[in-house]
């Protein structure tokens, strides 16, 4: 599926930390792990540009509120992933 990208949508590094209140190492570190918002590589060499859509970043930040530290426990975290709803073997 191909997604249309807003060009004034975009973000580079260094505004989208700022506007995440963090460094903008930090957002490399991110995109090396996994984390973080998704963002949009312009090409495939190692050094093009990262780019990231303003709107992806505002739902990933909206994905990151909680309404207490309860919430956000590794435990509620699992519980409310989907693949780990199943019943468990001895329950069927």
């Amino acid at each position: 599926m191909t997604e249309t990208v807003n060009l004034n949508d975009l973000l580079d590094n260094e505004q989208t930390a700022a506007l995440l209140g963090i460094k903008p190492n930090t957002l490399e570190i991110w995109r090396h792990k996994g984390k973080g918002p998704r963002f949009v590589k312009l090409g495939r060499a190692a050094q093009a540009p990262v780019r990231y859509q303003q709107s992806v970043v505002a739902e990933w930040l909206e994905r990151q509120s909680f309404a207490s530290t309860s919430a956000y426990s590794p435990a509620a975290l699992t519980s409310a992933k989907p693949h780990n709803l199943r019943s468990s073997p001895a329950s069927v």
